[in-house]
């Protein structure tokens, strides 16, 4: 299960997605309320108004967001140039504020991608919890990061901050699970939200959501 939760434009997709979309395009496209939802009132202002947000609300402790990783990362890296693309780390209980505040201190240091596949290994792989700064400090610095700066990141009012922003974030888009992804201030699609009781596996969960994100994105530029 999820933790926890509730036309496409082909030539805008990686090959490998590419495939998926026939199935959602004979069911006549993503069906709001199911396989989309869209926020009540004004949405939320972008961080550049010439692009369109598209944020990934996430926890590295996450074993979906583990397997949604390789989705998410792969369409990034061929996201239109007018998507703005971005992580957010949540924090819904005492172990993932730890983990928000290790990824938002990297992200300071200019280290979360380059630290982020080691980091979902440690955790799902190697069964390391990674939930305290020194446990954090200890594993980050055998990937060479800088202890002693790692620290004073870990510590500081800017990554306090920014923890902040990333919950009123979460909260605006009413978030309550992930991995899910937020689209243009005003819509939230999820790979859970793609389970039409077909029993699919999870990495096929998130092809279909990434296809949801697409049709979002151009239903977007449409209406501009």
């Amino acid at each position: 299960m999820a933790l926890p939760r509730r036309p496409l434009v082909l030539g805008l997709l990686p090959a490998g997605l590419a495939l998926s979309a026939g199935g959602a395009l004979a069911q006549g496209g993503p069906v709001p309320g199911r396989h989309y939802q869209e926020r009540t009132g004004p949405a939320l202002p972008p961080n550049d108004p010439a692009r369109i947000d598209v944020v990934e609300f996430f926890w590295y402790g996450c074993p979906h967001c583990y397997v949604f990783e390789p989705v998410i990362e792969h369409w990034a890296k061929q996201a239109a140039a007018d998507v703005n693309f971005r992580r957010v780390h949540v924090q819904f209980r005492a172990n993932m504020k730890a983990h928000q505040r290790m990824f938002f201190a990297l992200e300071a240091l200019g280290l979360e991608p380059q630290a982020r596949p080691g980091i979902f290994s440690a955790i799902h792989r190697q069964g390391q919890m990674l939930d305290s700064l020194e446990s954090q400090s200890r594993f980050l610095a055998s990937m060479g990061v800088d202890s002693a700066k790692y620290k004073a990141a870990w510590q500081s009012m800017g990554v306090a901050t920014r923890c902040l922003q990333a919950d009123q974030l979460a909260e605006a888009y009413d978030i309550d699970g992930v991995p899910s992804l937020g689209v243009a201030g005003r819509f939230l699609t999820a790979p859970s939200m793609q389970n039409g009781g077909e029993g699919l596996p999870e990495p096929e969960l998130g092809r279909r959501a990434v296809l949801v994100v697409e049709y979002l994105l151009q239903r977007q530029r449409t209406a501009r």
